[in-house]
Order: C-alpha cells, then sequence, then structure tokens
C-alpha cells in the first residue's frame, strides 16, 4: 500500500453512519473515495457533496450518488489533500485546480481532514507555486496587477490551452519562493480586482493525516 493508498484509506475510519461528507480532489483523494465507497457497499449510509466534477465522475462510476452544494443545509466532514503543509497547518492548494470549489466545501464542513503523504510536510511554504483562480474577464490586466505587486504570476497552460477550472476560470500561479510572507501575499491579492480565489488554506482543518513509512500519523489541531 503506498503512501497515498494508506492516508486515504486511514481517513474513512473518520466517516459515521448518516453523515454529510465533502469529497475532495486529487490523487490522495482518490483513494479515499474507492475506500469510502468499499464501506458504503457494506452498509455504510452517507450523503456526498464534491469539490470537482472529476471526483463526482469517480464516485458515480463507483455506485455512490453525489448531491448538489445546494442540497444540503450543511456538511460534518471533508477530507481532501494539500500540495503543502506548514506546522501550523497552512496549506497551499489547488494544484488540481479545484481550490475555490475546495474552499467552499471545507469552510462549509464542521470538520476538516486533510490527508498527505510525508513529502508534502514543510517547515514553511513556497516551494509549491501559489495557486490563484481568475475571472477570464480582464484576465490580461489582473496578471499586470499580479506582477506590479511583485507576485511571480504565471497563467497555467495544460495541454498547449490555457487550462480551464470546473468554474469557467483561469488559474494564475505564483512563483512566490520559500518562507514567503503569507499575510503580505493575502493582503496584496484582497485588493486586486479579478482574483475569485487564493490556494491558502490558513488553519482550516481539525486532523491532518500524514502518511510515512511506519504508518500513517494523526496530527490534531488544538485551535479547531
Amino acid at each position: 500500500m503506498n503512501l497515498k493508498e494508506q492516508v486515504g484509506y486511514k481517513a474513512v475510519d473518520y466517516v459515521e453512519d448518516g453523515m454529510i461528507v465533502g469529497l475532495g480532489t486529487g490523487s490522495t483523494v482518490y483513494y479515499f473515495i474507492h475506500a469510502l465507497a468499499d464501506r458504503v457497499k457494506k452498509g455504510l449510509k452517507v450523503r456526498l457533496v464534491s469539490t470537482s466534477i472529476q471526483s463526482i465522475e469517480l464516485a458515480k462510476s463507483l455506485g455512490m450518488a453525489v448531491s448538489e452544494l445546494e442540497e444540503v443545509d450543511h456538511i460534518d466532514l471533508t477530507v481532501d489533500g494539500v500540495d503543502e503543509i506548514d506546522k501550523n497547518f497552512n496549506a497551499i492548494k489547488g494544484g488540481g485546480a479545484a481550490l475555490f470549489r475546495e474552499k467552499i466545501v471545507a469552510d462549509l464542513s464542521s470538520t476538516v481532514i486533510w490527508i498527505y503523504d510525508e513529502s508534502k510536510d514543510v517547515e514553511k511554504l513556497g516551494g509549491f507555486n501559489l495557486p490563484v483562480e481568475i475571472l477570464p474577464f480582464g484576465y490580461t490586466h489582473t496578471i499586470k496587477k499580479m506582477k506590479d505587486n511583485n507576485l511571480n504570476p504565471v497563467l497555467r497552460i495544460k495541454n498547449n490551452e490555457l487550462l480551464v477550472t470546473d468554474n469557467g476560470n483561469y488559474i494564475v500561479d505564483l512563483h512566490l519562493g520559500y518562507g514567503f510572507n503569507i499575510q503580505e501575499v493575502k493582503n496584496k491579492l484582497s485588493t486586486i480586482v479579478g482574483v475569485v480565489e487564493h490556494g491558502l488554506f490558513l488553519n482550516m482543518c481539525k486532523y491532518c493525516i500524514k502518511g510515512t513509512n511506519e504508518g500513517p500519523i494523526i496530527i490534531e489541531n488544538k485551535n479547531k
């Protein structure tokens, strides 16, 4: 069992009968969705919402129904991955271009669990570029303002085309460097019209499940 699979299956231990569960997005959550489907086949009753079309399609392919977010009045638990996370439970997400929906679902959740392998564990953020979702309308001007603020933006291209999110927006990756000032970057982005959401997920999780060669490690955020 690889490290991603290890934490994906461990996270299912936190799912209880009757819960409304938010499905994250990405290669680690892939295993959580498979593990959850195994439990559902054995009689676990849950209701699901999702952060991406990709995860909806995977869940449905495994025989699970997924509700629209507007059809639920709360979310009990969301399980999602991270691209980087520091010791203060500050994470960067958005490598899979689902950061806006991921943040909405996490914000609505009573409990959030981040699952990841130990390579995502960092002292300071910045080794992974910070994704920012922006509107297509006027996007060149939005990017210029980012450049003027020394945020080093690079428009994300996939398969030689502009990457388009599930929301119909674009992704800009900010090359900020290791140990960038989180609050300063947040403040700068808040002044730029055209920014939809950024990939800084700060102190949002209750638990982290980190995959290691010695087995999964559970880390509780005592401040949540």
